[in-house]
């Protein structure tokens, strides 16, 4: 069986009542979680809510023995001695303080009394110490619990948050589980007792009744489709690997086979992470119920959805305008082959009127919209603008595919499209073909294969240990006893359920990531040749191995497989004759117009039948349509092969603006930044690029304009444009093919230091015809501090390596020497330039491995987006490529001006700005912490939507570190402009075409060539943001910085930032806990971070009482404590120390931010925002970071 209980009960929020049990000091650990907001332009900062209603504390802790910790845990905190044990992973524990049950006693009574009846626990290095958790569920069990889910029992891995949320999810889905398969069962004589009930889990395995669990029944049904597909296609239709397209009424998944189920550890769904071994399935909210809008000249087709009620149009019940609609315009589906089961009495066929009526109302808006842009433009027809949405939705379901196959090293075109659900078979041909996919089998039970997987499917047993060690002989040794002992428990587990020895299957598989990483992957060796499988496969999902570092081993597994055989395939005899079609005449309209469509239907055709398009084969209540040029064929399996011409010239469509195009171009050129990005995460090594997510990727056009975006990081969102113009102005005709370009430095166009920019040109014939360009923080580029993050820098040369321009890669070599020479040479600083009377010398790079590493990642990334729009302009031909790469920004720029024109009427009536003919007025300013001003006027055109941000009146460059360039606050303006705009449009160069800047030079935020910069990306571009949504009356104060911390020696340094309180709104309150505004990289897992660093993390959690109140309240910042068990130098850069983030509309302020250092004596300093300092080991540092302003009076509450 399979059941979408679970989904469903996650999904719409009525899973059990529960509570969370964690260790004390992480009471809000899963809610800040990584600290990453979801959408980086939703200033609501909109998250899922938490599934559990409550969180108590146990009184427990333990620690790992840190190979960089010189003592043990000593905090105040500890009320008993220290004792060590060996955990389950070979990892040295040291328990701190063991649980205190009988304070925990009450906590959980209250629980229960309050009608709570399951219980998530996770504590701190329970992956490996799982005693404590087993303790709790022992007690909370015996005293009443329906439901207690512990995550060391659920997820044996190391990362608590992760972890964490596994056990939530579990304990809010498993006793709805339990209650469903309870009053299934009983509708049964005796409850089926000796009858054997089996479920499909995500994992692709199917679980007795029993064992079945919320954690791990979420994918059950997409998985119930990958099964039936790779069991009934691969090996008997054909030995290509296959590509699974299972397209429903909301959405559609896509999935991988060959040969083997691919599996990930880790997923998100419904905002809920889950970390458990499950089938790799991709999902996009495209499908049949998919809403069809144009919104600011452009087609969109979902996200949202129209639902099952009242459903598309043409169900009778007033629905909007769906994908379904487009298909049964064009004839692509037909009414009479569908039940009567539409309408309010459910009663009525599919209504062709009503989905013409829905979208030719869109037709009316797009041919109004296409006459103002050209007079002359022939009106779109209804059918016309039908195929121009399945078109865009097309384009669309390719993204995921594309991610699943070619960022994973596979050749798309090479496999063979399976595709099933409701919808999937409508759109087969014309998802193979934007593919160049010439395979596609469709299932004889398409529309129901994901039920008729689960009877293919085999009953899975796996047991995990963590396991914590080199790979090496030694360690090999003891992995294989412990996974003879694991696989005697697999067996006796399927044997328990009847499965005979001669059916039963194991396999050992190992999880391993290269020492400094978190990329982890799941190995399997059958010559026991772990390591080797693991480079192989690094190699090819990266392109490369890292030769010089060690392979640790994190987890042990053995999957068990228990052999059903419950269905066979069944062969067809030969047909004879050809094929007959229906009687009924049909038309359906393609690309070229409509075509007379003979209509077949598949029981009545046998092996060997084949049908050339255009043609439908109607499969119960599923249409398969062969698109013309393709031919389909009856395999003796009876499913349905297709044949599918490779796609037409796309240079046909003319560099004229195409509605329908500008959507699948914008699609496409986002499609290749965030291609680029994901080859930049998987090639780099560094933590800040690979786990923290912090750089950017994007593609420009031949003047150096930014076409797309990815997005990534905002503060190096339209930054870069002026990178790459500097670059193209500087170098001009010396540029050559084969060139690629590194640069840092404030004066070309970066931010600071530590973003290193890398830029391609890319030449066609001769020609230059477009850029690409890549930007990741290198963590250590060289300067006076380690993390080239120095708090008190007063001059360029003290933070870092600084490039202006240098051929990184010349002639397609690159050249390693000599950017070697350029990163480790430092700086010798003369009289003139230094503050001391002596010559000083600042080191150049700490870690100049991990530069070459991500600047050749950097180049990888660049060569991804050059090979992608390569294949785009194959296609359709260079002109039309450079054509649309002007059309999206004149797309955005007209999206701009009207918000522009919206906001300047609106200004000019609600916020009594000055008002001078068409123009308002608006001015903002705010204070840095040394006094330092931004001033803004900023001046709305409300009848042509252009603006000018104005900032003379800011203080003067500043003799100190946060001064700004100028590309900073160019991206700051723009990332307000998109979050203002608030539809899905690109981030593009078109969005600063009606804006023009004044900023005086000399200021702090257009300083000088050899000011100090490196805290005007991370502080003052938080400040300028806050500027400028306060002029137009967007939302209160954020927390203003970003909070960047660094420690480390000379053997190894750690960077992050954290998170804080946003900013409330006229409908919202702001968020608590998660990064604002000009950032959105990840924080570290408590457990890697004190498994990695001599430190122990003692208390992450909210700011209770730090966002400012108001009709809206400010979010709450973050108290971050860490205490180091090593000698380290710490600083912190940091802002809002002084000044309290402001609120608005009446709404009172924020708390501001403190930096405190507790000797171990027990004094206690305010180090203030900006400094460093050398500290002992047991000396603690707690952060506490800023909250965010509130909106509006209270008293309007």
């Amino acid at each position: 069986m399979g059941t979408t209980v679970a989904t469903n009960a996650l999904l719409e929020r009525k899973g059990e009542r529960s509570a969370l049990c964690v260790t004390k000091g992480f009471r809000d650990l899963l809610y800040i979680g990584n600290q990453a907001r979801p959408k980086i332009f939703d200033l609501t900062v909109s998250k899922p809510s938490p599934l559990y209603e409550e969180v108590i504390e146990a009184d427990e802790r333990v620690l790992l023995s840190n190979k960089r910790s010189m003592t043990t845990a000593s905090g105040s905190d500890s009320v008993s001695k220290s004792h060590f044990v060996t955990g389950i992973s070979g990892e040295t524990v040291e328990i701190v303080r063991p649980l205190d049950e009988e304070q925990l006693r009450p906590s959980l009574q209250d629980l229960l009394d309050r009608g709570i009846n399951s219980l998530a626990v996770v504590f701190m290095h329970s992956y490996t110490f799982p005693y404590h958790e087993q303790a709790v569920e022992r007690l909370a069990t015996g005293m009443g619990f329906k439901q207690v889910s512990i995550s060391s029992s659920l997820v044996p891995m190391v990362r608590a948050v992760p972890r964490g949320l596994t056990a939530v999810v579990d304990a809010y889905l498993t006793p709805v589980i339990k209650d469903y398969l309870s009053g299934f069962l009983s509708g049964f004589d005796e409850g089926l007792e000796n009858v054997a009930v089996s479920f499909m889990q995500s994992d692709g395995g199917l679980t007795p009744q029993y064992k079945f669990s919320g954690h791990k029944a979420i994918l059950s049904g997409p998985a119930g489709g990958v099964v039936g597909y790779a069991r009934t296609t691969y090996g008997l239709e054909t030995h290509k690997p296959l590509i699974g397209f299972d397209m429903g009424g909301t959405s559609t998944d896509v999935s991988r086979y060959d040969g083997i189920y691919e599996q990930v550890l880790e997923t998100q769904i419904a905002g809920a992470i889950i970390q458990a071994p499950q089938l790799d399935i991709n999902t996009v909210a495209a499908g049949g119920g998919s809403k069809l809008k144009f919104q600011v000249g452009v087609f969109k087709v979902g996200p949202e959805s129209v639902g099952a009620h009242p459903g598309p149009a043409c169900y009778r019940k007033g629905g909007e305008p769906a994908v379904t609609d487009a298909n049964v315009i064009l004839g692509r589906v037909i009414p009479e082959f569908f039940p009567s089961i539409f309408g309010p009495y459910e009663n009525e066929p599919l209504d062709v009127d009503a989905a013409k009526k829905s979208i030719s109302a869109l037709c009316v808006e797009i041919n109004d919209h296409r006459r103002k842009q050209d007079a002359s433009s022939k009106a779109m027809t209804v059918e016309e603008v039908a195929l121009g949405f399945l078109d865009v939705a097309n384009e669309a379901m390719c993204r995921p595919i594309r991610e699943l196959t070619e960022m994973k090293g596979y050749e798309t075109a090479e496999h063979t499209l399976t595709c099933f659900g409701g919808a999937g078979p409508q759109h087969a041909c014309a998802i193979a073909r934007i593919l160049g996919i010439k395979e596609v089998v469709v299932h004889r039970y398409c529309g129901i294969l994901s039920a008729y997987g689960l009877g293919l499917a085999d009953v899975i047993e796996e047991v995990q240990e963590p396991f914590s060690a080199v790979y090496g002989p030694s360690s090999m040794q003891e992995v294989l006893a412990r996974a003879e002992m694991l696989t005697k428990q697999v067996r006796q587990k399927l044997g328990d359920q009847g499965f005979k020895e001669d059916h039963i299957t194991t396999e050992l598989l190992l999880n391993l990531h290269y020492d400094g990483t978190d990329t982890i992957m799941t190995v399997s060796s059958e010559s026991n040749d772990f390591a080797g499988e693991f480079v192989k496969e690094f190699r090819r999902e990266y392109g490369f191995e890292l030769q010089k570092r060690s392979i640790l081993i994190s987890d042990v597994r053995i999957r068990g497989t228990g052999s059903t055989n419950i269905l066979k395939p069944a062969e067809l005899s030969k047909a004879h004759g050809q094929p007959q079609p229906e009687k009924l005449k049909h038309r359906v309209f393609f690309g070229t117009g409509w075509h007379e469509t003979p209509v077949f239907v598949l029981e009545k055709l046998g092996y060997g039948h084949t049908i050339d398009g255009p043609s439908i084969i109607i499969n119960g209540n599923s249409t398969i349509v062969i698109e013309p040029d393709c031919k389909a064929s009856v395999t003796k399996y009876g499913n349905v092969k297709i044949n599918v011409s490779v796609q037409t010239d796309g240079s046909t469509i003319g560099t004229k603006v195409d509605v329908v195009h500008l959507s699948i171009f914008n699609n496409r050129f986002m499609g290749i930044a965030e291609q680029m990005g994901r080859t930049l995460q998987r090639t780099s090594i560094s933590t800040n690029i690979k786990e923290r997510l912090d750089f950017s990727c994007a593609l420009f056009s031949p003047d150096g304009g930014l076409v797309a975006n990815a997005p990534h990081v905002p503060v190096h969102l339209g930054a870069m444009s002026s990178t790459v113009r500097w670059q193209l102005q500087h170098w001009g005709s010396n540029l050559k093919e084969g060139d690629v370009l590194v640069t840092n430095h404030p004066a070309a166009g970066g931010s600071h230091l530590p973003d290193i920019t890398v830029v391609t040109p890319v030449y066609r014939d001769g020609d230059l015809v477009f850029f690409v360009a890549s930007r990741g923080h290198h963590a250590e580029i060289g300067g006076i501090t380690p993390g080239s993050m120095p708090p008190f820098s007063k001059a360029i040369w003290e933070e870092g390596a600084a490039i202006k321009t240098f051929k990184l890669v010349e002639g397609g070599e690159f050249q390693e020497d000599a950017i070697s020479e350029i990163l480790k040479a430092g700086v010798k600083v003369s009289q003139e330039d230094s503050d001391s009377r002596q010559e000083q010398r600042v080191p150049g790079t700490r870690r100049l491995e991990d530069n070459l590493s991500d600047l050749r990642a950097q180049v990888a990334a660049n060569q991804r987006g050059i090979t992608l729009i390569g294949e785009l302009i194959d296609h359709y031909g260079l002109d039309v490529v450079q054509a649309y790469m002007w059309h999206v920004q004149e797309n955005a720029e007209a999206a701009v001006r009207e918000m522009l024109k919206s906001m300047g009427a609106r200004a000019a009536k609600l916020f009594h700005a000055t008002e001078e003919g068409p123009h308002v007025i608006l001015e903002a300013e705010d204070y840095m912490d040394d006094g330092s001003i931004i001033h803004l006027k900023l001046t709305i055109n409300k009848e042509k939507g252009e603006a000018e941000f104005n900032f003379e009146g800011t203080s003067p460059e500043v003799y100190g570190n946060w001064n700004a360039p100028e590309a900073v606050t160019a991206a700051a303006i723009i990332y307000c402009l998109r979050c203002l705009v608030d539809v899905d449009i690109p981030l593009n160069q078109g969005c600063l075409a009606p804006v023009s800047i004044i900023i005086p030079k000399g200021c702090f935020l257009s300083p000088s060539d050899k000011a100090a910069v490196v805290g005007g990306n991370v502080l003052t571009s938080q400040r300028v943001t806050d500027v400028i949504l306060s002029a137009f009356h967007a939302c209160a104060c954020s927390q203003g910085c970003m909070n960047n911390l660094t420690f480390g020696d000379n053997s190894f340094g750690y960077y992050e930032t954290i998170g804080g309180g946003c900013g409330a709104g006229p409908t919202w309150s702001g968020a608590s806990g998660v990064q604002c505004h000009m950032t959105n990289t990840r924080i570290t897992d408590p457990e890697i971070f004190e498994q990695r660093y001599p430190v122990v993390l003692r208390e992450f959690g909210l700011r209770k009482g730090s966002g400012g109140v108001g009709k809206h309240s400010g979010g709450e910042g973050i108290v971050r404590t860490i205490e180091f068990r090593a000698p380290v130098t710490v600083s912190i850069l940091s802002e809002r120390r002084v000044h309290s983030p402001k609120g608005l509309d009446g709404g009172s302020a924020g708390s501001r931010g403190q930096n405190l250092l507790i000797l171990k004596d027990g004094r206690v300093l305010n180090i203030g925002g900006k400094n460093t300092v050398h500290v002992s080991s047991g000396e603690i540092l707690k952060i506490s970071t800023p909250g965010g302003g509130g909106w509006g009076s209270q008293d309007s509450v």
